[in-house]
């Protein structure tokens, strides 16, 4: 169905949420329409802060808001669903959008295939009635069902619209961009050439796939890198788990602009141990690239001051190859915590691949590799 009439019969003037690859349409039509816009539509760091922001806008105007997100996020919305919004807390009504991956029967990648067997579980557990819509859901279907929800979310409950791929649809094409020069990919390229056969911990999305690209390209083996193709927010903590148990290795974490917003307080944590041996890497495009490029607020935000104040000792921010090149060789040869921020453009290759490994096969390399070191 157009996700005009979606969001027609939906009938919110206040969405928030997290991008994702499937709801690409309707992240489009509410960056077309709205913009970011306080009154009517902000991009939050995770989807349980989207859910606490929903029942802000809530409690400030009685109206009920539209929380978007993808199913991985589920996980980030229990605590404050059912220890805020739930009707035996405060009855808070919040509608959820959903975008289905990993749904059983539908081919998706590793990451996904759980998270998809659970998507519907995971509603039902936390008492949040879902609809699912296909393909061939017509508008008075969902007319119908939202009929129904409106009487539920008048008595504080919640609920939930499953979008499955292809599901909905918007004619008009956005245009995401920044005024970045250096593209990610020849990003990570200086970063391969540099940290040498050190570990890499890699963030989710398409760093990872680049990254799994280059070593290819190169003929090199990928035992050096441990790609994160889930778990978005986490790469920096496992390289600090990796990182402390192995004091004598360096390691370097790629990371994300959303990521590193997703779970920021990883950074106060890493500071705070300031292991000698890692290198943070950012790479800041200020947007979620990997699901359509929709923007992050890290285009404002100082990720360098914010690394010094968690207790970095070395933090630096870098927008050319020269200081790139230069920062990446001192970073190689300090003894000592540090973070390079790195402002690339938005954009990929139309060809870029996927690893061709497993998620288990990368794993045991890169563990069998790490017992080695």
């Amino acid at each position: 169905m157009k996700v005009e009439k979606f969001i027609e019969i939906v009938g919110a003037d206040f969405y928030t949420g997290v991008p994702d690859s499937q709801l690409k349409p309707l992240c489009n039509y509410l960056m077309d329409t709205y913009g970011i816009n306080p009154k009517h539509h902000v991009i939050a760091a995770n989807e349980g802060n989207c859910t606490a922001l929903a029942a802000g806008y809530h409690l400030a105007t009685g109206k009920t808001p539209v929380v978007y997100m993808q199913n991985s996020g589920e996980g980030n919305i229990i605590n404050p669903v059912a220890s805020l919004l739930n009707e035996k807390v405060y009855g808070i009504p919040c509608i959820f959008i959903i975008g289905w991956r990993g749904e059983p029967g539908v081919h998706d990648e590793p990451q996904h295939i759980y998270q998809g067997e659970i998507t519907i579980k995971l509603l039902e557990d936390m008492d949040i009635k879902s609809f699912i819509v296909g393909k061939d859901t017509t508008d008075d279907k969902v007319e119908a069902v939202m009929a129904e929800y409106r009487e539920l979310l008048a008595m504080g409950r919640n609920v939930a619209f499953v979008v499955r791929k292809g599901a909905v649809s918007y004619d008009s094409k956005v245009t995401y961009e920044n005024g970045n020069t250096m593209t990610r990919e020849e990003v990570i390229r200086h970063i391969v050439e540099v940290s040498g056969e050190d570990p890499i911990i890699s963030t989710t999305g398409k760093a990872s796939r680049e990254l799994f690209e280059i070593r290819t390209a190169n003929g090199q083996s990928h035992k050096y890198d441990f790609l994160t193709v889930g778990s978005m927010g986490h790469s920096s903590s496992i390289a600090l788990g990796a990182a402390l148990s192995k004091p004598d290795t360096r390691i370097w974490c790629v990371d994300g602009d959303g990521a590193v917003l997703m779970h920021m307080g990883a950074m106060a944590v890493i500071g705070a141990n300031k292991p000698e041996n890692l290198i943070h890497v950012i790479i800041n495009n200020g947007a979620h690239e990997t699901v359509g490029g929709m923007p992050t607020v890290a285009g404002q935000i100082d990720l360098a001051a914010i690394a010094k104040g968690c207790g970095y000792p070395y933090a630096v921010s870098v927008d050319n190859f020269d200081d790139l090149d230069q920062e990446l060789q001192a970073a190689k040869g300090r003894r000592e915590l540090s973070m390079i921020e790195i402002k690339c453009s938005i954009g990929s290759r139309d060809n870029l691949g996927r690893p061709t490994t497993t998620a288990l096969e990368n794993k045991q390399r890169f563990m069998e590799y790490l017992q080695m070191l």
